[in-house]
């Protein structure tokens, strides 16, 4: 931004004509007190440079620089990744990408030339990498105390009355940014200009808080208690938030901590902690719920030090989280930990996770709507293509139904206390998969996670919604629906092998497929539209193989869009690529 500075001149003959012609309108200007005038090399000048000076710190992602900023727009390679960086905003874009992956080697090349802005706000243009690293040379390293002071700045528009060496004022500058302050400073710092500063003036400090001063002492008093109240960022990691000791304390206790990554002395210990929840609690108490329902409980504390936040955990009888660690990265809603050694540990915030379990507290969160499988995992085989649009429903005196073809089947239940933790035992004739005693090792309110020996289930809540009730609406309609478009392996059409085949769903979410004609029902199945990061209608489709290629449509299909007589449903692969597309429209049969 050019700097803007109004400077209106008092010239003795327009004074004395304003004088002799308009008494009875004059303006009184006060001349300053001697003690008032700013000093050449007196403290307060060199803090109002130091506060008015260009803090280079903001972009250090770019050029790992405190002391210059690279001018905007700038053009960088991230990763390969070509980015025009025109606001500020787009930090937090090359900090996405250096997060992707967490151990790649993150690179980044800026496209030459560039304009940098030195502290004093001269600019300078430079053509290579050589001239900005000789530059960068001459900064300080990370965290390295340096002349700009950031934890407090100047409301502007500010004044300044300029005067003669008898005291007389001469000129009145008005500033409006830093860029102009710091330059007139200068003027005084080199004994250039005689001036003083015209009070009051407003201070804006690092909290968002504001204080108004009233002469030179209130200013360089205010100046030196501000000027380290807050951490200056002048390290080159964008998105390490750099928190307070009590900041980072009230991040921790806001909600329970879910451990996403382990690493201890270069061993990948993830399988071994993963979903292991941290809750941390006043009096600096944190309880941990292990993935086998286990309680532990430990200490845990924080500061600030120059290598950063720190957070120590000590627990008596698990010596892997036991360490103080480097809070090196803190995004939303997620915290990494570091120390030197190949010790690593990502943690993800989770409100809803559930570290204190009681059998009660089970059972309450069963009974909440019905629970579809969503993951079955049995002896290694995924079974969970046999449980589609099945969903379970647990109810009071430890009944179990579950739905099949829009019948239920009922069964018992029971929440048990085992030496391992808490463990949910199903009984279901006809459903040996769920005929097991299974161990609840994460519950939170939407999400029951169990596993035992070599099996492991995942059932998800399942509480019909605005728009899930228009679906079911839609589906249960009264009229009959066909295969209008079924398109697989990319562009193969097989719409043509379900031709003449009409297909009805039901209220009590049972289907059925009817013969050309209006024969029979020859095929029937479930089917359960659902959300989960998105709408989706499930289908399962009880045939063999042999006898139709309905089998073929067994699946929980993404819908992409739903009127009251077309729906569409897509398919798609690990890497978002469409698969299948499959589309139902409404005929008379």
């Amino acid at each position: 931004m050019k700097s803007k500075m109004r400077i209106l001149l008092l010239i003795p003959f327009f004074a004395l004509l304003f004088f002799t012609s308009c008494q009875e309108e004059t303006v009184d200007i006060t001349p300053p007190a001697e003690s008032e005038a700013l000093v050449a090399n007196s403290m307060l000048t060199s803090f109002i440079s130091s506060t008015s000076a260009k803090d280079g710190s903001a972009d250090n992602i770019i050029d790992k620089a405190s002391c210059l900023s690279v001018e905007l727009p700038v053009t960088v390679v991230v990763n390969g990744l070509e980015i025009i960086v025109d606001s500020t905003e787009d930090y937090k874009v090359i900090e996405a990408i250096f997060n992707k992956f967490e151990d790649d080697e993150d690179k980044l090349d800026i496209v030459f030339p560039i304009t940098i802005v030195l502290a004093d706000h001269t600019e300078i243009v430079l053509n290579n990498r050589e001239d900005l690293e000789n530059l960068i040379k001459e900064c300080r390293d990370e965290n390295e105390p340096d002349d700009d002071i950031e934890c407090i700045d100047f409301q502007y528009p500010i004044s300044f009355s300029v005067y003669d060496t008898e005291f007389q004022v001469i000129d009145v500058v008005t500033v409006e940014d830093d860029r102009a302050l710091h330059r007139f400073v200068k003027r005084v710092a080199n004994a250039e200009v005689l001036a003083s500063l015209n009070f009051p003036v407003t201070m804006l400090l690092a909290d968002g808080s504001s204080v108004v001063v009233n002469n030179n002492e209130e200013l360089e008093s205010t100046i030196n208690e501000a000027k380290d109240a807050c951490d200056e960022d002048d390290d080159n990691d964008y998105g390490d938030d750099d928190f307070t000791k009590e900041r980072l304390d009230e991040y921790l206790k806001i909600c329970p901590w879910v451990v996403h990554e382990f690493e201890r002395n270069e061993q990948d210990n993830t399988a071994k902690y993963k979903e292991y929840a941290l809750n941390f609690k006043e009096d600096n108490i944190v309880v941990m719920r292990a993935r086998d329902g286990d309680i532990l409980t430990g200490t845990w504390s924080t500061r600030v030090t120059d290598r950063g936040a720190l957070l120590k955990l000590e627990f008596e009888n698990l010596a892997d989280f036991t360490l103080e660690w480097i809070v090196y990265d803190i995004e939303y809603g997620k915290i990494k930990l570091y120390e030197v050694g190949g010790n690593r540990i990502i943690m993800k915030k989770n409100c809803d996770v559930v570290i204190d379990i009681t059998k009660e507290r089970i059972k309450n969160y069963l009974q909440e709507c019905l629970w579809r499988v969503a993951r079955l995992s049995v002896d290694g085989a995924d079974n969970e293509k046999d449980y589609i649009g099945t969903p379970l429903r647990f109810l009071e005196n430890d009944v179990v139904k579950i739905r099949v073809n829009g019948e239920l089947v009922e069964g018992t239940y029971e929440i048990g206390v085992r030496n391992t933790g808490f463990v949910l035992k199903i009984t279901l004739e006809g459903r040996p998969d769920l005929k097991l005693e299974w161990l609840i090792t994460f519950l939170e309110p939407g999400l029951i996670k169990l596993e035992n020996e070599n099996n492991k289930m995942v059932l998800k809540r399942h509480c019909p919604d605005e728009d899930i009730d228009y679906i079911n609406d839609v589906l249960v309609s009264g009229l009959v629906w066909e295969v209008a478009t079924y398109i697989t392996d990319g562009d193969v059409n097989k719409t043509d092998e379900y031709a003449e085949h009409a297909l009805r769903f039901f209220e009590d979410g049972h289907m059925d497929v009817t013969a050309p004609g209006g024969g029979l029902d020859f095929i029937k199945g479930s089917w359960l539209a659902h959300r989960n990061d998105g709408l989706f209608l499930g289908m399962k489709f009880d045939v063999e193989e042999q006898f139709a290629p309905f089998h073929l449509l067994n699946h929980r299909w993404v819908i992409k869009t739903i009127t009251e007589n077309r729906i569409e449903l897509k398919d798609y692969d690990a890497n978002g690529g469409i698969e299948r597309i499959l589309v139902l429209e409404q005929v008379e049969w």
